[in-house]
């Protein structure tokens, strides 16, 4: 099993689905580990909870700081407890963007509606009064606009007829604490997800000029120009053609490059089958943390070596302005 996601929640109260990810994160095959609950209150309940079972904690109250001082303290005593990934969990604070930008794609929100509908506050009475059928929570990446980010979970409660804020509430917060451990757990190991994988790179590929997705024997691959004259310059390979793991593959310079690149990095780098007496490389994205800039710049890279010369030559042209 991979190493263990480090998790650092950000309560202001009670702290109940802290609890809820704390408990989950007791099972064996939970993908992810609480290293620190950090709050803006000292007398946050949460945290005499998280301190009985062990887990580091600490409190920074925000009063008499400014938002960006407040935010460094907190980011601070999350990177010291080695946390990668921030999950807010009834933290009543509005984050400064500076403190969002640190943590962009690492940081989870649950928020009781089924959004995009009703960000922001008094939620399951919104949901009463504009007559749904279906109030509900979701889990979303936290950008600087509130309650704005991606969503990446949802779970639907019915609104019965004799419901008020109270009741509708309390049946949000049951599935509340079911849906964010499991939408964290898919999260943070979505890099191993194949289809995540394969997502990722498919978007860096089609985003260069000219480029086309087409299967080579079972597996998906990228070309650029025409569909009849188009050449290839990257494969998805998994399980392909006998291999273990999951990788891409696109061209060096030559055999001396990729011979190079095996000998810096043997885990990361091979000759795949087939295509690797032409000097073909083959890198592994199924190792976690794959750096995807790294991984863009290959792309373009190995773009570079089959694109037409109309195409290569404007972009010459643009680097010199």
């Amino acid at each position: 099993m991979a190493e263990k996601a480090k998790i650092a929640i950000l309560i202001s109260g009670r702290g109940s689905n802290m609890a809820a990810l704390v408990y989950a994160a007791k099972s064996p095959d939970c993908p992810f580990e609480i290293v620190l609950v950090a709050s803006n209150n000292h007398d946050a309940p949460g945290l005499t909870l998280a301190r009985a079972e062990g887990i580091a904690t600490c409190a920074h109250p925000h009063k008499g700081r400014s938002r960006e001082a407040h935010d460094a303290v907190m980011h601070e005593a999350i990177v010291e407890a080695g946390a990668e990934y921030v999950i807010l969990a009834g933290y009543m604070r509005i984050l400064s963007d500076g403190f969002v930008k640190k943590w962009s794609d690492h940081m989870l929100n649950i928020h009781p509606s089924l959004l995009p509908k009703y960000k922001g506050l008094d939620t399951y009475q919104r949901a009463i009064e504009a007559g749904d059928s279906f109030a509900g929570c979701s889990v979303h990446l936290v950008t600087a606009e509130l309650d704005d980010g991606p969503v990446l979970a949802q779970t639907e409660v019915a609104i019965l007829p004799d419901d008020d804020a109270d009741s509708l509430a309390s049946r949000i917060l049951i599935a509340e604490h079911q849906l964010y451990p499991r939408a964290l757990a898919q999260y943070v190991t979505r890099e191993f997800d194949p289809d995540w994988i394969l997502e990722q790179v498919r978007n860096r590929a089609l985003a260069l000029e000219e480029t086309h997705e087409r299967a080579s024997f079972g597996a998906p691959g990228w070309r650029v120009g025409s569909e009849t004259t188009g050449k290839y310059f990257a494969y998805f390979s998994q399980s392909h053609l006998g291999e273990a793991g999951i990788a891409l593959l696109v061209k060096t310079t030559g055999l001396d490059e990729q011979a190079a690149l095996i000998d810096a990095d043997p885990e990361r780098y091979y000759a795949p089958k087939f295509y690797g007496k032409s000097g073909w490389i083959a890198i592994r994205l199924d190792q976690g943390r794959t750096d995807w800039e790294h991984i863009a710049e290959w792309l373009f890279k190995s773009w570079c070596q089959v694109a037409p010369k109309r195409l290569t030559r404007l972009i010459a042209i643009a680097d010199q302005f």
